[in-house]
């Protein structure tokens, strides 16, 4: 007797319907649409993330094999190709935006609260990746002259290490047009690499009570007024006041900084970090700055894990779409690590996943113990074994 839904259906269930009725009210998707609802498309596209077909093809036979399950999706039946590309095409890809936001609210409920650092503010982690496009098939989107490409923006939260921030823009554009508008909370640390030094940008960040860590560049020019103590036995080589020089910083950076020089014995380099923040210690701030690569490894896990390297269709609009399905299915591969009682390694996770999205298990024990046998089973199982062994009895009696 199946006692729950699908593993893909209790998935599906993280979405709110009205939430996303509304949505797709707001943005008109479902405009002139004859039978194929914007529920549906999103429930192919989330299946292509996590089934991680490999074409439109392989979507809806994916879900035409499993015909008789998709009820409990909310979905009719299997769509045709043509349909689900042209639904990609031309339905506005703000409505899988939207669906990311609202997915986002859940997933901070339920992230732990940080305690790697000593201090409350909220640390998030700034960069940028670039996701190459055949320039042949995807020639809106101009990078070099043979080069496709499209940049996914990013801000990582470091509770739970969440998407908060998420915009796409041409391969072309410099990541420092879209930080200069970015609205962030006062008393937030930002860890950011070095392409996102920015004088002008210091300045204004520190009025408005925003913390930074990031790299200096090698040509910065500047003058160093006061030295600090350095612990014994660490690996902080310096660590000092600094002011930028005028004629460099082009006096749009007046505010003190602070200088620090770290050891990295792994890589047997010396890195130069520069903050606004000037009372923490020095291995602190080099912590903080450490901590911004696992939005490296975010990007490495949402390339490798999930499909933002081929895609199903080649219009900017259904590019936008699949990346922005792949940011939601990865917010609900994070959730299932943060509700789990196991340390879920996110490769066995996303991977276990996709072999068991039509299994009838409950998805909150299934992700706690995923192999063992659910309640019930062995029961039915000795019962067929019973009746597989009467049954050639009955043969031999009645001939």
């Amino acid at each position: 007797m199946v006692r729950c839904a699908s593993l893909f259906s209790q998935v599906l269930s993280l979405i709110d319907r009205h939430q996303f009725a509304s949505a797709a009210k707001r943005f008109h998707a479902e405009k002139g649409a004859k039978g194929f609802s914007c529920w549906d498309q999103f429930v192919a596209m989330l299946f292509c993330q996590l089934a991680q077909a490999k074409s439109l093809r392989e979507i809806v036979q994916g879900l035409h094999c499993c015909e008789g399950k998709l009820q409990h999706l909310g979905v009719r039946a299997a769509p045709k190709r043509a349909t689900l590309s042209y639904a990609n095409a031309h339905r506005p890809w703000k409505l899988f935006e939207a669906v990311f936001y609202q997915l986002l609210e859940k997933c901070q409920q339920a992230a732990p609260p940080r305690t790697k650092f000593r201090f409350k503010n909220k640390l998030l982690l700034l960069d940028a990746t670039v996701i190459e496009l055949c320039m042949t098939m995807f020639d809106w989107a101009r990078f070099r002259r043979t080069k496709g490409a499209i940049k996914l923006h990013l801000l990582l939260d470091h509770d739970g290490y969440l998407p908060v921030f998420a915009h796409l823009s041409e391969g072309r554009q410099h990541e420092m047009k879209l930080v200069r508008g970015l609205c962030l909370p006062r008393g937030s640390v930002v860890a950011m690499d070095r392409a996102y030094v920015d004088y002008r940008l210091f300045q204004n960040w520190t009025e408005r009570g925003i913390l930074f860590v990031t790299r200096l560049k090698r040509n910065a020019n500047y003058l160093a007024f006061q030295s600090q103590r350095v612990p014994n036995n660490s690996p902080i080589r310096k660590d000092e006041l600094i002011d930028l020089t005028p004629w460099a910083a082009g006096r749009v950076c007046k505010v003190v900084l602070r200088r620090i020089e770290v050891w990295v014995p792994d890589k047997e380099e010396t890195l130069v970090l520069v903050t606004n923040q000037l009372h923490w210690s020095a291995q602190t701030i080099a912590a903080i700055y450490k901590e911004r690569w696992q939005i490296e490894l975010f990007f490495k896990a949402l390339k490798q894990y999930l499909k933002v390297k081929s895609f199903v269709g080649t219009s900017a609009n259904a590019v936008h779409i699949q990346i922005w399905t792949a940011l939601i299915a990865m917010l609900v591969v994070k959730y299932l690590q943060l509700r789990s009682k196991i340390a879920w390694a996110l490769s066995n996770l996303v991977a276990l996943l996709r072999w068991n999205l039509f299994t009838y298990r409950d998805l909150w024990r299934w992700i706690d113990a995923p192999f063992n046998t659910p309640a019930g089973s062995e029961v039915a199982l000795q019962t067929w074994l019973m009746l597989d062994s009467i049954q050639p009895q009955r043969q031999t009696t009645s001939s």
